[in-house]
């Protein structure tokens, strides 16, 4: 069955596997530490609500069934030991059939956290995490050699990955056509790294080359994947290079390292497969063959959308998000504004009052704070305060609730800061938030204060607010 495999890839299989189980297991652990703040029963957005009002062919998922945060909890946790179950290899010890459905269930049960997670999973690298967990099914194990139609639909992903990064790109801000975006990208990202403030103060001629190279890589480069070998290798490294980079440069999730591991599938590693492999069994032909066919057909929609000069960036075009369209920064920001979240235990806010601030772990605050390194780990509420301050439209939904389990010093909402300001044991009575301006320090700066940002007033953002009872119990804080 020469036709239907390909033996020489049985190790690039390997590491992919072993390299998808890890980042599911990254995925599953933010889910887990999470969710009880952000869509838990008394979160920000609840997960009861949400079902309430999208039925579940819209959105499938196994809490449209039950919801409760403990049997949350248990899915969470479990998808974590699957997980670590298929990063330790244990799909390889099982019969072929057996290790396909294990690798459905973390599929199965993402899937069921993604489709109610609402704003706070809103994200491509969600959908391209599903996307290529679902084709991962259909790879097989050490049974048979991996299906080459399989291998092509993960290059198939990949380019799209790339491609339609670098379409959204030439389509949209006019420095990436001017080769400038990275003079403001590395101070204006979501969340910078560690070493995001070096990145940006290196000399422009570089920053040129360097959008210079992204648009080789995104635009040229994909198209040499479903070259021969070892020229699609070559391409695949170079992708991986590049995403390598962007990781040292900020972060973003596990979208760079979902994607590096789309990369090695690519790969055409040291043969390591057995001299004598079985034909694959007929069923098992029978079934890739067909659901790739079917993949291949969802495709239209994202290609048509790829093509399109009103092209969208990470976009599902369906509820088990099978094939999706991806994108990044088709816009950069120029400026970058933070929301500065204080609180006081003053019975009368005034200007004056001793207005403590919430640190949150990722996001910027206090400027003497150096960014630290989460990714792949994602910090969710950090990332949707990022969009708050380029709109309170995209904070109106789950800010004011964020505000009321601040002045309630919810531990779960609590636990997804840095640091309170105020005792366990002692709220605040009043909230504000405030927009500033932040830009990177100098060298010079840096030297003479030991901060990595400076920061400006902007204006208020949203006036003091308290719980003031009311005939029902509370009133609860509005949106900014």
């Amino acid at each position: 069955m020469e036709w239907f495999t390909a033996p020489e890839y049985w190790l690039s299989r390997l590491v992919f596997q072993r390299a998808l189980a890890g980042v599911y297991l990254v995925a599953f652990l933010t889910a887990a530490l999470q969710f009880r703040a952000l869509i838990g029963e008394r979160g920000m957005l609840p997960v009861p609500r949400y079902v309430a009002q999208v039925p579940f062919k819209a959105a499938p998922s196994l809490f449209h069934f039950r919801y409760s945060d403990r049997f949350f909890a248990v899915c969470a946790w479990s998808g974590c030991a699957v997980s670590a179950a298929l990063l330790a290899g244990v799909d390889g010890l099982l019969p072929l059939w057996a290790g396909m459905l294990l690798w459905l269930v973390p599929w199965a049960l993402y899937l069921s956290i993604v489709n109610v997670g609402q704003t706070w999973y809103s994200f491509g690298w969600e959908s391209l995490l599903l996307e290529v967990g679902f084709l991962a099914v259909l790879l097989g194990n050490d049974e048979v050699a991996p299906p080459i139609v399989v291998l092509f639909l993960l290059r198939w992903i990949l380019f799209r990955v790339e491609f339609g990064a670098g379409l959204i790109k030439m389509r949209g801000d006019e420095c990436w056509r001017k080769l400038t975006c990275l003079y403001h990208h590395h101070e204006t990202q979501p969340m910078p790294g560690p070493l995001s403030w070096f990145f940006h103060h290196l000399p422009r001629p570089l920053h040129r080359a360097e959008v210079a190279a992204n648009h080789f890589t995104q635009l040229v480069v994909p198209f040499l994947l479903f070259t021969p070998q070892p020229i699609a290798t070559a391409a695949a490294s170079l992708m991986i290079l590049t995403q390598l980079w962007l990781v040292l440069s900020g972060n973003f999730s596990w979208l760079n390292w979902i994607t590096i591991v789309l990369a090695v599938s690519a790969l055409r590693l040291p043969d390591t497969a057995p001299s004598s492999v079985p034909d694959a069994p007929a069923w098992y032909l029978a079934v890739v063959l067909a659901v790739s066919a079917l993949l291949l057909a969802l495709s239209y929609r994202p290609v048509r959308n790829m093509i399109s000069r009103r092209q969208v960036m990470n976009r599902s075009f369906d509820p088990l998000h099978l094939v999706n369209t991806y994108g990044a920064f088709g816009s950069v920001s120029r400026v970058r504004y933070e929301v500065v979240v204080e609180g006081t235990d003053e019975d009368v806010p005034r200007e004056d009052s001793d207005w403590r601030e919430y640190e949150f772990k990722g996001k910027p605050g206090d400027p003497r704070h150096w960014p630290r390194q989460f990714a792949p780990y994602h910090l969710r509420l950090d990332w949707l305060m990022w969009f708050a301050a380029l709109s309170p439209a995209y904070a109106g939904s789950w800010f004011g609730a964020m505000v009321e389990r601040l002045l309630e010093n919810d531990p779960a909402t609590l636990k997804l800061l840095r640091r309170s300001p105020f005792p366990s044991d002692a709220p605040p009575r009043y909230i504000r938030a405030r927009l500033f301006r932040y830009r990177y320090t100098t060298w010079r700066e840096l030297r003479e204060t030991g901060a990595c940002w400076e920061r400006t007033y902007v204006r208020e953002y949203m006036p003091p607010t308290r719980l003031a009872p009311t005939a029902q119990g509370r009133e609860i804080p509005s949106g900014p």
